[in-house]
């Protein structure tokens, strides 16, 4: 008789989805029960949150990835109570936030989302482990980051992060689709800023592998004024695009990003490589003011990332780098005047 081999798998994890019966959580919680973000032999306990009227879709979406049968899906908790929901957590996923509705003014939009993320950050503050990872995807992303992270006080500034992927793997895919090259051939692009029609996609740095060999993507592109104009614009109102179309905003590419963004937290970036994170401002050498959160170039090991300090900045650049830190200056500004108004756990 054969005996069979213990194998010791680690402690589950705790990893929080917000909105999670909407259509972004949908095409993003298979994803990550089934080890693409956390690893292969990382155990899941997922927890979903969402407002009390979704919680029926909210069971079918349990059910669902009860019917996956994944092995490293531990336990699903679905609920609408933030003492739950945030309790222990290892990694955060904020996608839920009030959505703009027609003839919302910004401000409206913005103090509506104050208030969610107030009482979001406040619950992280109160149940969450203080090493936890928060990714904030709900928009206004950045500026939702930063009320989250004032309201934890006693989490590093440096474990919030909004996502600004999604606008890293667009314009990475627009160059590579350029140059007839797959979107792996690409590395380096930068998105600055703001995760709204004011960020800026940057190449000056960017490089593409063209028959085995590295070159720089203005080169390889072989067309500055459409590095310089549309392929600007179509990334910055590409989200908008993907609305008119689907009549529904962007999910699966959402979700992509997601799943890319938190896996780099976790493992790590490439030697050589670095990968656009929005993330606390304070001490970059880029001139952008400091209590922002801003889209950076990073690099990232042991879970902690670093901005890559040091790469030329041209007058072009500059100019584009700092209208979308005015703006986030602006949100910030605005949010700030709503947050002393709220108490800690007002949702409304």
């Amino acid at each position: 008789m054969s005996m069979g081999c213990v194998v010791l798998q680690a402690d589950p994890i705790r990893v929080l989805v917000t909105g999670a019966a909407g259509q972004i959580a949908y095409s993003l919680l298979y994803s990550i029960a089934k080890g693409d973000v956390f690893g292969k032999d990382q155990p899941i306990i997922l927890v979903l949150l969402d407002i009390p009227p979704m919680l029926p879709v909210l069971d079918g979406v349990v059910m669902e990835l009860q019917d996956c049968a994944l092995p490293l899906l531990r336990e699903v908790i679905p609920t609408d109570k933030v003492e739950l929901g945030f309790k222990d957590l290892d990694a955060a996923i904020l996608v839920g936030s009030m959505p703009r509705k027609e003839g919302m003014e910004r401000k409206d939009l913005l103090k509506a989302n104050v208030a969610i993320f107030k009482t979001q950050g406040a619950a992280l503050e109160k149940y969450a482990k203080k090493s936890v990872r928060v990714l904030v995807v709900g928009n206004p992303a950045n500026t939702n980051c930063l009320i989250a992270s004032k309201s934890a006080p006693s989490i590093p500034k440096e474990n919030f992060s909004c996502l600004t992927r999604l606008d890293h793997n667009r314009a990475r895919s627009q160059v590579a689709m350029r140059c007839g090259v797959p979107a792996d051939a690409v590395k380096n692009v930068i998105i600055w800023g703001n995760h709204s029609s004011t960020q800026y996609p940057d190449v000056h740095h960017a490089m593409v592998n063209v028959h085995g060999k590295e070159v720089e993507a203005y080169n390889a592109v072989k067309d500055d004024s459409w590095l310089k104009g549309d392929f600007i614009s179509t990334v910055q109102l590409r989200g908008a695009a993907v609305i008119k179309a689907r009549k529904l905003s962007s999910a699966m590419s959402a979700a992509k990003a997601i799943c890319d963004h938190m896996r780099d937290w976790w493992f790590g970036t490439l030697d050589g490589e670095f990968m656009s994170m929005g993330v606390y401002a304070g001490g970059n050498s880029y001139g952008i003011p400091e209590d922002l959160i801003y889209s950076f170039p990073v690099h990232i090991k042991n879970k902690s990332w670093n901005i890559h300090d040091g790469l030329p900045i041209n007058d072009f650049s500059r100019a584009k780098m700092d209208a979308t830190a005015a703006e986030l200056v602006e949100e910030r500004d605005t949010a700030l005047s709503f947050l002393s108004t709220l108490c800690p756990f007002c949702s409304t």
